[in-house]
């Protein structure tokens, strides 16, 4: 696989899966691998191609600068310039978790989690900038709307909720959302969400319904989506829990 010089209008944020990834950028050759993150300048040119006979495996985020340029101004509490990295290639866990998050199968489908994941990127990014230092970011917390947007979250917890509907209840920007949820609740509010489903589809299970319909009163875009979704969070499928659990009432009958 290889790729000719092309450029981005994006923010063009990589993490290398395996092999080693190697391209021309800003005049010098560069080299990635494994766990490493490559971060390109928007209109910056570049190409790509592997390192050795191997080959190599990445994934890819591609930001919007205007939607990093939100989550700055928030996190800095100013108008704040994009990030400019000198060195392409980063050893930055903040980076790698988000690219990771980005390709967890359920995230494409919930805005809630594209919003943290740009908070990720921006708060990496800024770090990256600082020469790995802790990027200072404001600690301000609203705990009356973070409050507001976690009942919100228990109320509709069946179903997608939009990132506008949260600003419209919280008062926050989607980007402060997700930065004061997580300080206040220890998780971002897309991931609150998604354990509060679990959590209805689980009692549903207790109740013995068929785990199609409950998947679709959960809020699952399919039984295939929400049997992922179960097993990544609770280790064992939705079939497997609701057979242990059978058989766990069987015994304590006897």
């Amino acid at each position: 696989m290889a790729y000719a010089k092309h450029r981005h209008d994006t923010y063009a944020i990589c993490l290398t899966d395996c092999g080693v990834q190697v391209f021309d950028y800003r005049g010098s050759t560069r080299a990635s691998t494994p766990g490493q993150v490559v971060v390109l300048y928007p209109d910056e040119i570049h190409d790509g191609h592997a390192g050795t006979d191997d080959g190599f495996g990445y994934r890819i985020i591609y930001v919007e600068p205007s939607h990093l340029s939100d989550a700055l101004r928030m996190l800095c509490g100013r108008a704040y310039p994009l990030p400019f990295i000198s060195e392409p290639v980063l050893t930055n866990a903040k980076l790698a978790q988000a690219v990771r998050r980005a390709f967890e199968s359920e995230v494409l489908l919930e805005p809630l989690a594209v919003d943290s994941i740009v908070v990720d990127l921006a708060e990496g990014l800024l770090a990256a900038e600082r020469g790995g230092g802790r990027p200072v970011t404001s600690c301000r917390v609203d705990i009356w709307a973070i409050t507001r947007a976690r009942e919100f979250l228990d109320a509709e917890r069946t179903r997608v909720v939009r990132s506008t509907e949260l600003e419209s209840i919280s008062g926050l920007t989607r980007y402060d959302l997700a930065r004061q949820f997580r300080l206040v609740l220890g998780t971002s509010p897309y991931r609150y969400l998604l354990m509060r489903r679990l959590e209805f589809a689980r009692q549903q299970i207790h109740l013995g319904r068929p785990l199609v319909e409950v998947a679709c009163e959960a809020g699952f875009a399919d039984q295939a989506h929400f049997t992922r979704t179960f097993k990544l969070a609770c280790g064992l499928t939705p079939a497997r829990y609701r057979a242990l659990r059978a058989r766990s009432t069987l015994e304590e009958s006897r």
